[in-house]
């Protein structure tokens, strides 16, 4: 077995893997801007100034809150934004995986958001919609871990719903968008 000390060095280095990289990256780029890429949030974007502009109604639960905090995240919070969302999270969960002796081992959990979007300033509905998704959790575990995967998922399911969302609420801007 070679020693360490007898390895011999690579005459070129990594200089030509970085080169490959840079010469991929920015043949990337210009592929990207001959085919009219443009960044949804930029200036010629259809998204563009929609960051910081929709208030979301206040949550009355935790999926509530999770979903809020999401859709902040991902629009930013506004300071004096036109728009107003009001939303309905509706939730069901279903067994799926089910042991000989009856006990349910795997479940779904089913989640609907239907979301009105006003104008704050005359309170004219501009737009409705829903977004609707599932995510799933084990129940095998022990007690505290099943109730540890059912919160976990119900999470998971928030923040879908919410991205969910914020795509919809972008790929429509131009239509709703005064």
């Amino acid at each position: 077995m070679p020693e360490i000390n007898n390895l011999t060095p690579r005459p070129h280095g990594d200089a030509p893997r970085n080169r490959r990289n840079f010469l991929a990256l920015g043949t990337a780029s210009l592929a990207l801007a001959a085919c009219g890429f443009t960044p949804v949030y930029g200036p010629s974007g259809q998204a563009h100034g929609l960051r910081g502009q929709i208030f979301v109604a206040d949550p009355a639960d935790r999926n509530g809150f999770v979903f809020v905090a999401h859709l902040e995240d991902r629009l930013g919070q506004p300071q004096a934004g036109p728009y107003l969302l009001e939303y309905r999270i509706q939730t069901s969960r279903t067994g799926l995986g089910v042991t000989t002796t009856g006990a349910t081992t795997r479940y779904n959990v089913l989640g609907r958001v239907d979301y009105t979007i006003k104008d704050r300033a005359t309170g004219a509905i501009i737009r409705t919609g829903k977004v609707e998704n599932f995510t799933g959790y084990s129940a095998t575990g022990s007690i505290v871990g099943t109730v540890s995967a059912t919160e976990d998922a119900s999470e998971r399911l928030m923040v879908i719903l919410a991205d969910q969302l914020v795509t919809e609420l972008i790929a429509t801007a131009p239509d709703w968008r005064g």
